[in-house]
């Protein structure tokens, strides 16, 4: 039997006039989606907690099964954002089990062409180093004027949207006190 186009549209549209009238008589999916739902969380402990993006602090709640992060939603309880979530709160899930996130410290030396495994402790001294070798070098306690500056041009901080706001008060404070001025944070991207 061959079909044209215009009985795939005929047929197509009473389809849709069936379909539409089984869902004017009462006919939902949401039971089936509820209980979808209800069988990925079943057995898990629900942990409340905030999504760590902006400032807003939308409620979330954490399911957890064998100590594992199993799913991530809004908080309907939240005042805030009443169990929705903004697409980056949406991905806080992929956010943590991301399988392309690194779990390892890279480095790469200067001139090499290969990155290569190393300790965190090691990446940790190594970054504190430089720091304090740029500070000492390009501080400027007082401009040509005379003006107390105490800072250093030579070093930007960037914060990122995961930080919660207590975290990166904390990052201006010592960032500050090393005297960077050049200090932002990403959150609105």
């Amino acid at each position: 039997m061959e079909v044209t186009r215009r009985d795939f549209l005929r047929y197509a549209g009473s389809a849709g006039t069936a379909l539409g009238g089984l869902a004017g008589l009462g006919l939902t999916l949401a039971p089936a989606r509820a209980k979808a739902q209800a069988l990925r969380i079943k057995d898990s402990k629900t942990v409340p907690s905030i999504c760590p993006f902006c400032s807003v602090g939308c409620g979330t709640l954490i399911h957890v099964k064998d100590g594992e992060i199993i799913n991530i939603e809004g908080d309907p309880r939240s005042p805030h954002n009443e169990g929705t979530l903004c697409p980056k709160g949406a991905a806080i899930y992929q956010l943590h089990k991301n399988p392309n996130r690194p779990t390892r410290v890279l480095h790469r030396k200067p001139g090499a062409s290969k990155w290569e495994t190393v300790e965190l402790e090691w990446a940790m001294d190594r970054v504190a180093e430089l720091v304090r070798k740029t500070r000492e070098e390009t501080f400027i306690e007082r401009l040509p004027s005379g003006m107390a500056v105490n800072m250093t041009p030579a070093i930007f901080a960037l914060g990122g949207a995961t930080l919660d706001n207590e975290f990166n008060h904390i990052c201006q404070k010592f960032n500050r006190g090393l005297g960077i001025v050049a200090i932002e944070n990403q959150a609105r991207i």
